[in-house]
C-alpha cells in the first residue's frame, strides 16, 4: 500500500491555508510554493526580489531538511515572479543557493501573489536520499 506524510517541524514556515507546507510520497518530496516570510518573526523578508529569493529558498531548505531531504536533492523548481523584468536579479540568488546543482526549473511572471509585498514564490519537488 502506498502511504503519503505531511512535512512539519517547528523551525519551518506555517501554511497560510489548508495545505501542508510539503508531503512525502515514495522518497519524494513536494514542497508548497514558498514566500519569504521569516518563520521565526512571520515578518516579510525585504522589499527586493534578491532578499525575498534567499528567504524562500531558505524556507524551502527547512522544509527538505524536516523531511530529511535538502537543496542537493531537489529535482525540479517552479519559480513564480511579480515581475519577470527582475529575472536575473532571482536568478543570481538562485545559483548562488543551489550552487553546482542545477534542477529543472519552469520560472513564470504571475499576475499576484498571495500576500502583500510578496514578489517571488518557490516550490519544488526533491528526493530523500
Amino acid at each position: 500500500m502506498n502511504t503519503h506524510r505531511s512535512v512539519n517541524g517547528k523551525d519551518i514556515p506555517a501554511p497560510m491555508g489548508p495545505y501542508s507546507p510539503a508531503t512525502v510520497f515514495e522518497g519524494l518530496v513536494f514542497v508548497s510554493g514558498q514566500g519569504a516570510r521569516d518563520p521565526k518573526t512571520g515578518v516579510l523578508a525585504g522589499t527586493d526580489v534578491e532578499t525575498q529569493t534567499e528567504q524562500c529558498l531558505k524556507n524551502v531548505e527547512a522544509i527538505l531538511i524536516a523531511a530529511g531531504s535538502s537543496l542537493q536533492h531537489v529535482l525540479r523548481c517552479g519559480v513564480f515572479l511579480i515581475d519577470i523584468g527582475e529575472f536575473s536579479k532571482m536568478n543570481d540568488v538562485y545559483g548562488r543557493m543551489f550552487g553546482d546543482h542545477r534542477p529543472a526549473r519552469t520560472t513564470i511572471q504571475a499576475a499576484a501573489l498571495p500576500g502583500p509585498g510578496l514578489r517571488v514564490e518557490i516550490d519544488c519537488i526533491a528526493y530523500i536520499p
